[in-house]
């Protein structure tokens, strides 16, 4: 369902311009003036997770971007209302990372209740297509890694298979992620509390760059 578009959306995502990134990525030191790791979650809703991950972990700094407006404008918000200093924002498509991000960057990528795109032929628009995930290899560090949750069997076992087959790690996995031993360390995004709520089991993935071995 399309959101209906926001009043005076434009001048309340101006308000928050201190929070979001400018047309070029710059190191993590330039934009934060810190040298901490850098995560970045692709399509960041309305940004209950990058908040909720960026007070658990200030030690953490955190992109956060999504492709509509009017949505970002509402994360941006959430985050100057809790005056978090450890998060940026961007409007902007996956598509598009690799020319806006510094290679090499990036420590972690969250992929949060992406579009499973089911229908046959759909496949090279999900998130964890090869095509994107070679976009990811550009953008993380050597031992980096992406974390995927997605209430979509479906896309889950794609993303498994995709990301075995392209470089990646998997480290771990779980098919029900609130009955699980990494429950606890869990953080909710919007979508989730909503499925969660109505007994949906969420499907939850951690795949490294090969040779890291993933432990924490």
């Amino acid at each position: 369902m399309r959101m209906r578009r926001k009043k005076h959306g434009q001048e309340r995502l101006s308000a928050c311009g201190e929070l979001i990134l400018p047309e070029s990525i710059t190191p993590s030191d330039e934009i934060f003036g810190n040298t901490a790791p850098v995560h970045l979650e692709i399509g960041c809703g309305k940004g209950d997770f990058v908040c909720g991950m960026a007070e658990k972990h200030p030690d953490i700094n955190f992109i956060a971007i999504e492709r509509i407006s009017d949505v970002l404008m509402l994360a941006a918000e959430k985050v100057k209302a809790k005056g978090l200093k450890n998060v940026r924002l961007a409007v902007m498509n996956a598509a598009n990372l690799a020319e806006r991000i510094t290679p090499h960057s990036i420590e972690r990528i969250y992929l949060n209740f992406s579009d499973p795109w089911p229908k046959k032929g759909y496949a090279k628009r999900r998130l964890t297509y090869k095509a994107f995930l070679d976009i990811y290899k550009t953008l993380l560090e050597e031992n980096g890694s992406i974390f995927v949750k997605t209430d979509d069997i479906g896309l889950y076992e794609f993303s498994l298979t995709e990301l075995s087959e392209n470089g990646f790690t998997i480290t771990d996995k779980t098919t029900d992620l609130h009955a699980s031993e990494y429950a606890n360390d869990n953080v909710m995004t919007e979508y989730e509390r909503i499925f969660t709520s109505s007994g949906k089991k969420i499907n939850m993935l951690r795949a490294y760059l090969k040779g890291d071995s993933g432990n924490e």
